[in-house]
């Protein structure tokens, strides 16, 4: 449920800090999933962080996923630095954490955004280089209504982890339709389609939530 985009529509402002909550219900999975984002702006650039639970386990929280960027950007720069960290844990095993190093373009208004970054990924103890490539959007349909918005990874998986040896090219998207009750509340869902994402086979997969975000 991550790296929502409404933030974007933000660019036109000299610095701003945005943060949501959203609560995600995941039919095939049968859990709930929350996440947590904040997005600030400043003459400097940008930091963005968000955070997952997912609640399926009797014992308590059975996923918590975290990723934090700081893309470096004057007005002067026509690309920026891109630096982010990410990792994670579920009941089962250890999420391998990985820094990603690149560079980063962006470019919205008040209707339209995106943001796009390529970069070298190093997850720890891999032994072997990687990269990502990530792409993310958002489109106010109705204005102060209704927002389409989303992300896309692409991103390889080659090295010696926990797991065994492996040599994946994943694939995670999270399209997102939002309709804004009003400033603080909307409802909404997403459609996450992946593949070789989270151990899964390299079919396509689909799978849809429902949920309300609150723009704290």
């Amino acid at each position: 449920m991550k790296k929502l985009i409404t933030l974007f529509a933000i660019l036109v402002t000299a610095t701003v800090t945005a943060q949501n909550f959203q609560l995600h219900n995941d039919f095939e999975r049968g859990h709930l999933t929350t996440t947590f984002e904040l997005f600030k702006m400043d003459k400097y650039g940008n930091t963005f962080t968000f955070i997952d639970f997912d609640y399926n386990s009797a014992t308590g929280t059975s996923l918590a996923y975290f990723e934090i960027a700081r893309v470096l950007k004057t007005e002067k720069m026509p690309v920026g630095l891109h630096v982010e960290y990410n990792a994670g844990h579920t009941n089962g095993f250890t999420i391998p954490e990985a820094w990603i190093f690149g560079a980063n373009y962006s470019k919205g208004n008040a209707t339209w955004g995106f943001s796009t970054y390529a970069g070298y990924k190093a997850f720890t103890g891999a032994g072997e280089g990687n990269f990502q490539i990530t792409g993310t959007w958002y489109w106010n349909l109705v204005p102060e209504k209704l927002t389409f918005s989303g992300f896309a990874d692409y991103w390889t998986e080659k090295g010696e982890f926990a797991f065994g040896y492996t040599d994946l090219n994943v694939f995670l998207a999270e399209p997102q339709l939002w309709y804004h009750l009003n400033k603080s509340f909307s409802v909404g869902g997403e459609l996450e389609i992946s593949s070789n994402f989270g151990g899964g086979s390299d079919a396509i997969k689909g799978r849809p939530t429902l949920g309300i975000k609150w723009n704290i």
